[in-house]
């Protein structure tokens, strides 16, 4: 007899798998480590066990997923994640479609444009990405996970993903910025992004610089979302609602296309 599909039933209620959980939780570490990782400094920053730590670690790496430099003992993602990584962005509708356009929009205006995915109300995920050659370096690659609600895009996702408002309230309360608006002044926000169909974020994320972003919803609601990061004043120059409006019309037309795919 086959297992039951949880995806046929989604009131049903997923039994926890602690294994598969920690492992996760190794990868999504060692991807934000700026350098390898010991056994002992990966057990502690997670709260496991060093014994069972190392047992995942050794597992991970008979998979490739992880890299193990037999001198020092310690950590780095493998090539098998980046593997992973492509085969699934060789297959996103979103991602092959978006990159054309991020690439015209990053052409023309000189900044960095970025496609991410709304993955859960915990993280919105970079899918996709395109910088000239004098943008803006922002710490931001394919594969980073930010906040879903954070910023213009979290803006977004607030206005048009169909979340209660008490959900939404109590992921705000767990957002850092380096300017933070009130809670009423955010619920303003998001009230004048479902007006617009876009949102902007001037230097409350990051200082100095500003934030566009609009939503893609090819079935109704917010699946994805084009953005675009520059320095504040370059991009009050060109014109914050010039801006806003194109990449919410390019947004749009990316939406019914993928909606027709």
């Amino acid at each position: 007899m086959q297992p039951p599909d949880p995806s046929a039933d989604p009131g049903m209620v997923l039994r926890a798998v602690p294994a598969v959980a920690r492992a996760a939780a190794i990868l999504r570490l060692l991807s934000r480590s700026e350098a390898p990782m010991g056994v002992q400094p990966i057990a502690r920053a997670l709260r496991i066990v060093p014994s069972t730590c190392l047992h995942i670690l050794r597992a991970l790496v008979a998979e490739e997923l992880v890299a193990v430099d037999p001198a020092t003992k310690r950590y780095t993602l493998g090539s098998g994640v980046v593997a992973l990584a492509r085969g699934r962005l060789r297959y996103d509708a979103f991602a092959n479609q978006a990159q054309p356009v991020l690439d015209a929009l990053s052409s023309k205006l000189g900044t960095t444009t970025i496609g991410v995915e709304a993955a859960s109300l915990d993280h919105m995920v970079v899918v996709a990405i395109s910088r000239p050659g004098q943008a803006l370096r922002l710490q931001v690659e394919i594969g980073s996970r930010y906040p879903a609600f954070i910023s213009a895009t979290g803006r977004c996702i607030a206005a048009f993903g169909g979340h209660a408002w008490p959900v939404i309230e109590r992921r705000f309360a767990m957002l850092r910025w380096e300017n933070p608006p009130t809670l009423a002044e955010w619920r303003a926000d998001i009230e004048a992004t479902r007006k617009a169909g876009y949102a902007v974020d001037e230097g409350r994320y990051i200082a100095g610089v500003t934030v566009i972003a609009a939503p893609v919803m090819p079935r109704g609601r917010v699946s994805h979302a084009l953005v675009i990061v520059g320095v504040s004043e370059q991009l009050r120059r060109i014109g914050l609602a010039r801006l806003g409006e194109e990449l919410r019309d390019e947004a749009a037309m990316l939406s019914r296309r993928l909606a027709q795919a």
